[in-house]
């Protein structure tokens, strides 16, 4: 069974404001990086963005997947059962509906352990994952939040 360790992260600069994200993704001796910008975002969807992003990427289901990420949002929304709870209610009054419901179709298709790792705390790959995040919202190439921009409205 293939195995993939995952790390990822999320930056804003402002809360919202101009937001990134980035993946580290190894399995054996094969590493992949991915990040994007965007305009105007938050750090709690970027970061929820970028295990999305990653999931997303992998070719094969049921794969075993360890997810490292600095965001207890994230890993205590999925790790503690929060999030299947909001998807009975339909995320009723529930922020970032959007993204999990996404989370939710690509979830399933993978074996996904997740772990909290403490941010800006020495993980080697963790800090990259955080230099890819804050170079793409930096980048001058943003998209467009488009889950966000739209409910802003």
């Amino acid at each position: 069974m293939t195995k993939v360790i995952i790390y990822t992260d999320g930056a804003s600069q402002g809360n919202p404001g101009p937001g990134g994200f980035g993946v580290v993704m190894l399995s054996g001796t094969k590493r992949k990086e991915i990040s994007q910008g965007f305009r105007l975002t938050t750090n709690n969807r970027m970061e929820l963005l970028s295990v999305i992003v990653a999931l997303e990427a992998l070719k094969q289901p049921q794969m075993e997947i360890n997810i490292f990420s600095d965001s207890k949002y994230v890993v205590d929304s999925v790790s503690k059962g929060w999030v299947f709870g909001w998807a009975k209610k339909n995320f009723h009054k529930k922020k970032n509906a959007d993204l999990w419901k996404r989370f939710l179709l690509i979830y399933p298709t993978q074996k996904i352990k997740f772990h909290w790792v403490k941010g800006h705390a020495a993980n080697v790959e963790n800090e990259r994952c955080d230099v890819l995040a804050v170079a793409a919202a930096q980048s001058g190439r943003l998209h467009v939040d488009e889950g966000y921009e739209k409910d802003r409205d």
